[in-house]
């Protein structure tokens, strides 16, 4: 019989502190719904002290999935452990995430404390938590970096107050492989109790070892991981639960596995990407579009022969349908909900009907329609509700020319036109667009990728506006362009302008 790895998913609180990736409370109930239907034992909902937002978000989540655990991350603070306790209130299974910096990086410079300080801290905010939830886990924030000696005396004084989960998070990505396994062996063998408790890695990726220290973690002992969906969190990014999943799937010699349904890693991947507007590498494991393409002449004909040749997983384990139906201009309704559900999108009807109206556009336009171009339409209703809305665009730019734009913005049904010259056509589209939004605004990072290949393709346009000092994050795609500059420009404007 194998041993059971716990899935502790961070996608909705880790995963969404990454600028730009931020979610509305409905986004996230459905974003925690797939993950229910994944098979995902813990979901970290939230961070509900931080903002009404998130309490709110922690709230629903808890009332919308059935029997996943939900998780709510707090500080060593007693007021963050009561609104975490509030927030949680209808939550079937709930558990209470808190802890301390224990680091002498964080005692020194983040809490100017000293060690016995911080492990009364570590302990007493367990205690408190117990009081309000039986199921109550503890972060060693830093523990990559920590003494081994000193984590130890920590994690064994929390089991005794009561923690049911020990985190050891590797939170800098700073530690080797070998390194961070030892450390979770040194605390199988040291800490008196540590069979009470289940241990739990989080590792994050700021030089690319985050899977790697994640499974250094599960060979030496710990049973929970904590995961993002492709890999997305701060800086780096955190372990993919895909990555981790499937290593213990395929590498049945650990004699360890996971609840998590393969089948709808695909499908989880590609929703969690369009929801948040942070494409995935083409390169990235398991759930890029590259992960099972071959253009070698020799990987090809050995594929051909036999797939094990060059594949150590089936793409169908993953949810990656072979022969799924091929979309064009003369496909109906009915093919692209059957294609939007089998992507884990499902839209009512009239969201159906206008994402199958852009649908019939853009299939006059392009040869090939492939699932990102069926994501980015889904998406498209979504800016429906946007108070500023681009009406037309036109611009005239060439080589030896100043390029020249004209733009019409809906403003809440009032119509408004404006020209501008820019430096390339885009920067004229955006400054016309600025005559009209008078507004301090200021174009920080500007991202173009196609979603495919060729000319006729699908660009996506990823920007950030700073705007009175704040970020906003804009996103759109189409086969123009400059059209999807500009468009991408508005949608962040739409974020600060009301």
């Amino acid at each position: 019989m194998s041993d059971k790895l716990f899935i502790f998913d961070t996608t909705l609180r880790d995963g969404e502190q990454v600028p730009g990736c931020q979610l509305n409370t409905v986004e996230k109930i459905e974003v925690a719904r797939a993950l229910e239907d994944l098979g995902v034992d813990v979901i970290e909902a939230g961070f509900p002290v931080s903002s009404p937002g998130d309490f709110n978000s922690v709230v629903e989540i808890s009332k919308a999935v059935t029997w996943p655990t939900i998780c709510a991350l707090t500080r060593a603070v007693e007021n963050d452990i009561r609104v975490a306790a509030d927030a949680l209130q209808y939550a079937k299974h709930k558990r209470i995430h808190t802890g301390i910096g224990t680091s002498d990086y964080h005692i020194r410079y983040k809490f100017n404390s000293n060690r016995e300080e911080i492990l009364e801290r570590a302990v007493a905010c367990v205690s408190y938590a117990k009081r309000f939830v039986e199921d109550v886990q503890f972060y060693a924030e830093d523990a990559g970096r920590t003494d081994n000696e000193y984590l130890a005396r920590v994690i064994e004084a929390v089991i005794k107050a009561g923690a049911t989960v020990v985190n050891i998070p590797d939170t800098t990505g700073y530690c080797l492989p070998g390194e961070f396994g030892a450390k979770i062996k040194y605390l199988m063998e040291h800490v008196d109790g540590i069979h009470k408790a289940t241990i739990a890695t989080h590792c994050h990726n700021d030089l690319g070892m985050a899977t790697a220290n994640t499974m250094a973690g599960i060979i030496n002992g710990a049973r929970q991981a904590e995961v993002t969906i492709n890999g997305i969190g701060e800086r780096a990014g955190n372990t993919s639960l895909e990555e981790i999943v499937m290593i213990c799937r395929c590498h049945h010699e650990l004699g360890i596995d996971t609840n998590i349904n393969t089948t709808k890693i695909n499908a989880a991947s590609r929703m969690v990407s369009s929801l948040m507007n942070m494409p995935v590498q083409a390169n990235k494991a398991i759930v890029g579009r590259n992960a099972f393409a071959h253009s070698s002449g020799i990987h090809q004909d050995g594929v051909l022969k036999n797939r094990e040749s060059y594949e150590i997983i089936d793409p169908k384990d993953v949810g990656i349908d072979e022969n799924s139906i091929v979309l064009t201009a003369r496909s109906g309704r009915a093919a692209l909900k059957h294609r939007l559900h089998i992507l884990g999108v499902d839209l009512d009807k009239d969201a159906l009907d206008k994402a199958y109206e852009a649908f019939l556009r853009l299939a006059d336009k392009k040869k090939e329609i492939n699932d990102d171009d069926v994501l980015m339409l889904a998406g498209q209703h979504h800016r429906a509700n946007h108070r500023i809305k681009l009406d037309y665009l036109q611009v005239s730019s060439g080589v030896g020319i100043r390029s020249v734009a004209s733009v019409g913005l809906d403003i809440a049904g009032e119509k408004f036109e404006a020209c501008a010259s820019g430096n390339g056509p885009v920067d004229a589209a955006i400054s016309a667009i600025k005559v009209i939004i008078r507004r301090n605004m200021l174009v920080k990072e500007f991202l173009i990728q196609a979603i495919n290949k060729g000319s006729n393709d699908v660009g996506k346009v990823h920007l950030t506006v700073e705007h009175d000092g704040q970020q906003y994050y804009g996103f759109s795609a189409n086969t123009d362009i400059i059209g999807a500059s500009a468009e991408a420009f508005v949608d962040a404007i739409n974020k600060f302008v009301r």
